[in-house]
């Protein structure tokens, strides 16, 4: 396992508030929170990035991301809704690289969410690029 500070709380010699604890995850409360509740969901594998991710480490975390996000709706905090969030790399926002998803519950008017303006690309564009990323899926 490479150093990193996700992988000292796997391996238990960091603390953390843990919320979830299964044989290849660890999920447990984010120190730096957007929101009250917002947590973490970290696979055990070190993976630096989505493309080094184990396509079963990856459905396990969203599984689990999808069970705590169902429990944040109906338990006793305040939560109108929530987001999942994963960022892939520095210019996505990744600060600590080993894969983690972000479980984010929220409040109407709690002051959180994306504020990038989106764009309307016209139909020729949208092929365009849908085509691209088809050929970078095909084997």
């Amino acid at each position: 396992m490479t150093d990193c500070v996700f992988c000292a709380i796997v391996a238990g010699d960091a603390p953390a508030s843990i919320v979830l604890d299964e044989p290849d995850l660890i999920a447990f409360m984010d120190i730096r929170p957007f929101t009250a509740g917002h947590l973490l969901v970290v696979p055990k594998r070190h993976a630096p990035g989505l493309g080094a991710l184990d396509p079963e480490d990856g459905f396990r975390i969203f599984d689990a991301g999808r069970r705590i996000a169902t429990a944040l709706r109906s338990g006793a905090l305040p939560v109108d809704g929530v987001n999942l969030f994963l960022a892939d790399g520095e210019a996505a926002g990744q600060e600590v690289f080993h894969v983690h998803l972000h479980v984010i519950p929220r409040r109407h008017g709690d002051g959180f969410g994306l504020r990038a303006v989106p764009r309307s690309p016209n139909r020729t564009v949208l092929d365009g690029t849908a085509a691209a990323i088809r050929n970078a899926l095909a084997p």
